[in-house]
């Protein structure tokens, strides 16, 4: 028979032991609360199972009021975002949920945030060139759409301002869809990125069109920040 319902037995760290919810899945969202009562939208996360209980990380604004001895119910909804080229454009956090205030992002569409990656024979061969706008990185590595290619260095070093570099330069030459993901950053430093491109009248038009920032600030909670780049690349895809 199956448990629809379970009940918070720990919470500790934002993850809250569950005991009683059997037949879910890992990565399904649930509506933690009393009684489920004025929750709109799943306020948590299956991390792990386990024979006798589930751990769930808590979304953020959840945190402060969950409790022991509150019922846990399933969504059957795996953790999943809205996809449309209506997030170009915006700034959101690891859940899609809009940073900018200009309103809900509707979409008919969702797709998972964890989704096997695509096998090396069914991709594109990589053929077209992509340039950063840093001329020695250009002259030096050859970049191609599609390829991964990682910045690596110490901090303060100048990696965030290659990878702006790049989108300024990609914003330019109206080429290619462009999303930056932020992670454990401040959020002062977000908002300048954001109003560099958005409410700068050289970029505007462009960045509207073709970019997407993804915000998860030192200020969030361990789950936003480690389903910010899975966000991030779920658009991407």
């Amino acid at each position: 028979m199956k448990k629809l319902e379970g009940t918070v037995v720990s919470i500790k760290d934002g993850v809250a032991k569950i005991l009683g919810l059997g037949n879910i899945k890992s990565g399904e969202m649930v509506y933690i609360g009393q009684n489920n009562i004025n929750i709109n939208s799943p306020n948590g996360m299956v991390l792990s199972l386990n024979r006798s209980f589930l751990s769930v990380v808590i979304f953020d604004k959840a945190i402060t009021f969950i409790k022991c001895g509150d019922i846990v119910k399933r969504s059957s909804i795996l953790t999943s975002i809205p996809i449309s080229l209506n997030l170009m454009g915006r700034t959101i956090d690891a859940l899609a949920i809009p940073l900018d205030g200009l309103g809900t992002i509707t979409s008919n569409f969702y797709l998972k945030v964890d989704t096997k990656a695509i096998g090396i024979i069914p991709r594109e061969s990589v053929r077209e060139p992509m340039q950063t706008g840093v001329i020695a990185v250009d002259a030096l590595t050859p970049i191609g759409c599609g390829q991964r290619e990682l910045i690596i260095g110490d901090r303060q070093t100048g990696k965030t301002s290659l990878a702006l570099d790049s989108i300024i330069t990609q914003l330019s030459l109206n080429s290619i869809y462009c999303i930056y993901v932020g992670v454990g950053q401040k959020k002062a430093s977000v908002a300048k990125i954001h109003s560099f491109f958005f409410n700068n009248e050289h970029f505007k038009k462009q960045a509207l069109s073709r970019l997407l920032l993804v915000s998860s600030s030192s200020a969030d909670s361990a789950v936003l920040q480690f389903l910010a780049p899975y966000t991030g690349c779920t658009v991407g895809e």
